[in-house]
């Protein structure tokens, strides 16, 4: 063990003390660069080119071979046995491979990370993570890596059965209609797209926030925050798929690391020192609370004026966005005075006859949520 990893064990565990679940993010499609060589790390040598890791061990035997890039994707089989951009390709059919590999998810399983995010699953065939997952200590939340932009034959709907998917179309309907102020566009969010027990829906990623990986095209980001809200807020308050959010630094190229210096301590407020933190925004986090309050309803009462919209989650939570000036809304609610929590009950709205109110309680922030029991 390095330093490296007692840090990690030692990060896992205070998380999970202060009931924060960790998911890591796995990349076992590939390894390095074919022609990459150096130290890893955690310490040890490789050489990319002759496909040589000896702190593994993998060797040559246990790549995809010969050698092939992807170039057609319309061809799953290329997709899932050739190298993506040169990257030196794992064979998950070898019985020797998913054993490393699940010994490799087995040790953060037992150091207490309580989920993965795998990378790249689309490279890989659905039966070798199968395989794989199957060696697995209990029973971790996983979620696939799978661009589906409904033009290539490889669907997120081939990996339901190890886990939830990417739906990287939440990220461009959302982000188009939020664009082009089509509020109405929104209305259906979520058909044709991956079953909602599946989806894992989000506004940006780390990829597609820097225009690289699937639906770049039209992906809100921070750097409009204010429509940046708009989005995020609708994607916390609609019902479908399981929510994701993001949480970044400032960059402006998009190969730009991470700051060298730590963002401030919660209870001094902003990150700063490069850091954004979206997930410390108030219209974010708050929203989050919101989500939990009324999961396991569905969408009522919408009511779309053009510049502003609202809509219930059944009788437990009312959600508005836009150009928010005394708009009166029908909201499904029980009558009586509710915290506006996107700004910790700056604001109280008045439900009267199941109608109130609603007014942005900032001017930048376009979003009013309240809730039964928030």
């Amino acid at each position: 063990p390095t330093r490296g990893s007692s840090d990690l064990i030692n990060m896992v565990q205070r998380c999970n003390n202060a009931g924060v679940m960790v998911v890591a993010d796995l990349v076992i499609n590939h390894m390095s660069g074919r022609g990459a060589s150096g130290s890893g790390t955690g310490g040890s040598g490789f050489n990319g080119g002759n496909q040589d890791y000896p702190g593994v061990p993998f060797s040559s035997w246990d790549f995809h071979q010969p050698y092939c890039e992807i170039q057609n994707y319309q061809n799953p089989t290329e997709v899932r046995n050739c190298y993506l951009v040169s990257l030196n390709d794992l064979d998950g059919g070898k019985d020797y491979v998913r054993g490393k590999i699940a010994d490799y998810i087995n040790d953060l399983v037992n150091i207490g990370v309580k989920g993965f995010r795998v990378d790249a699953s689309k490279h890989m065939w659905p039966g070798d993570l199968e395989a794989i997952q199957g060696r697995v200590s209990g029973d971790p939340f996983f979620v696939h890596e799978v661009i589906d932009n409904g033009g290539e034959p490889i669907k997120t709907s081939e990996y339901y059965g190890v886990g939830k998917v990417t739906e990287f179309r939440s990220c461009t309907w959302v982000g188009s209609c939020i664009n082009n102020n089509d509020f109405e566009g929104l209305r259906n969010f979520g058909n044709g797209l991956s079953d909602g027990l599946h989806a894992v829906v989000f506004t940006d990623n780390h990829d597609n926030q820097r225009g690289h990986g699937g639906g770049a095209s039209n992906v809100l980001t921070y750097k409009d925050d204010y429509k940046y809200k708009l989005g995020v807020g609708f994607m916390l308050a609609q019902p479908y798929g399981f929510k994701r959010i993001m949480s970044s630094y400032d960059f402006y190229d998009t190969d730009q690391g991470p700051p060298g210096s730590q963002p401030n301590s919660i209870n001094q407020g902003a990150c700063g020192n490069g850091w954004i933190c979206e997930h410390r925004w108030s219209s974010i986090m708050n929203m989050a609370q919101f989500a939990n309050a009324v999961a396991g309803t569905g969408m009522e009462n919408w009511q779309n004026f053009g510049n502003s919209l609202g809509f219930s989650r059944g009788n437990k939570g009312f959600f508005a966005m836009g150009d928010l000036n005394n708009v009166e809304f029908y909201t499904g609610m029980p009558d009586g005075d509710y915290c506006d929590i996107i700004h910790e009950c700056k604001q109280v709205i008045h439900v009267s006859g199941g109608k109130a109110r609603f007014n942005k309680a900032e001017a930048n922030d376009p979003i009013v949520a309240i809730c039964v029991g928030c």
